[in-house]
């Protein structure tokens, strides 16, 4: 059923669009319980029921594989509520670069524009699989699916499926700037407070409380200080004036600003009050966040929540140790936004913390090489 698309455009069928790129890619178009994430149908003797490569049975013990190589495994899988970041917006540089304009750039601008410029499938919540469009974005690929993916092969394609979820899910509530974030002139009106905060983060965990199965895990990320991006790129020259260079980063923002386009005022803003303020904003919604994750912890019988402060100036830290700078993590054509080098940065750090808890991301499944040996790539994705 994979192998083809109805007249109707499915999910399933398509990367873009919200499709396999944003989630596992279903093996059915035909059935609502055919999903990455589901229960097996009787133990996937038949037919992949959940999508994740595995099905059929032993000859020799008459027992399905996917009783044999997955049960006992505590299988999961990974989803992310957040926001541009967790998304992965990429605005391609070349796109905008009078020097680097070209055919060659816009091959693919259909399924660049469909996506809405996010890159989920390359992101470090999500990312799996290869890099299909070098000419428009380069680094490695690095996720937390695909970490959890490692440890456990019976995890393949459970990965920002929600909705129809029958498995303990890992789930990342990550809106690291949305908070804070605003074009108005007036920005600090537009700015979630912390009672805000409070009543907002406590109505999504009411919410996850009727959606997550059991056995599930919510990690709260904090948000980022993002007083690093204006002192970083304010005196770099903005790619769309590359030819001439009198365009720098702080006209970028201020232009922006005066559209009221901006993707957040209260940091790209070359006024220091103003970034120090949000700021200070961020520190009061982090406290809010803590505090969830250490009051609520158990208060949801479906799930435990974990809050975990955002490893990005690790990330920043272990990228200058090895020779780089600030400046070449960030979204060149936004000044806004982490790259595809910091999204696997990021990844890396926070994998580190999340060894910390190992009840968060299942034990090695000792099966994985026969899993492997039997059914190689597991249909891709």
């Amino acid at each position: 059923m994979c192998s083809f698309c109805y007249p109707v455009v499915v999910p399933s069928c398509t990367q873009a669009a919200r499709g396999s790129a944003w989630r596992g890619r279903d093996c059915s178009d035909v059935s609502k319980s055919v999903h990455p994430g589901a229960q097996p149908i009787r133990g996937d003797r038949f037919f992949d029921s959940n999508c994740n490569g595995i099905f059929g049975f032993n000859k020799e013990t008459q027992r399905p594989y996917e009783e044999e190589l997955c049960e006992g495994s505590e299988p999961r899988g990974v989803a992310i509520l957040g926001d541009s970041i967790g998304a992965h917006f990429h605005l391609p540089p070349e796109w905008i670069d009078p020097q680097q304009v070209s055919a060659k750039v816009f091959r693919h601008v259909q399924t660049v524009v469909e996506n809405e410029l996010d890159w989920p499938s390359m992101s470090a919540g999500t990312g799996h699989g290869s890099n299909e469009w070098p000419e428009i974005i380069q680094g490695p690929i690095d996720s937390i699916y695909m970490r959890i993916l490692e440890r456990n092969k019976c995890n393949h394609r459970d990965y920002q499926n929600i909705a129809f979820n029958d498995r303990p899910l890992l789930l990342f509530y990550a809106f690291f700037g949305n908070d804070v974030c605003n074009k108005y002139s007036d920005t600090f009106a537009h700015m979630t407070t912390p009672e805000q905060m409070f009543n907002n983060t406590m109505s999504v965990m009411d919410q996850l409380h009727e959606i997550l199965p059991k056995h599930s895990h919510v990690v709260m990320l904090s948000l980022l200080d993002g007083r690093v991006l204006y002192n970083e790129m304010h005196d770099r020259v903005h790619p769309v004036s590359s030819y001439w260079g009198k365009v720098t980063y702080a006209d970028f923002y201020d232009f922006m600003n005066c559209l009221q386009i901006s993707p957040c005022r209260g940091w790209l803003n070359t006024d220091e009050t103003v970034r120090d303020k949000t700021a200070q904003r961020v520190v009061e919604l982090n406290k809010v966040l803590r505090g969830i994750g250490e009051k609520y912890k158990y208060n949801y019988p479906n799930f435990t929540i974990h809050f975990l402060e955002s490893p990005m100036e690790r990330a920043i830290k272990f990228w200058k140790k090895k020779g780089g700078e600030v400046w070449q993590l960030i979204e060149p054509s936004d000044g806004f936004h982490c790259n595809q080098y910091a999204q696997a940065l990021l990844a890396r750090e926070m994998w580190r913390d999340l060894e910390n808890y190992p009840e968060l991301i299942g034990p090695v499944n000792k099966n994985n090489h026969l899993i492997q040996q039997l059914f190689g790539d597991q249909g891709g994705y």
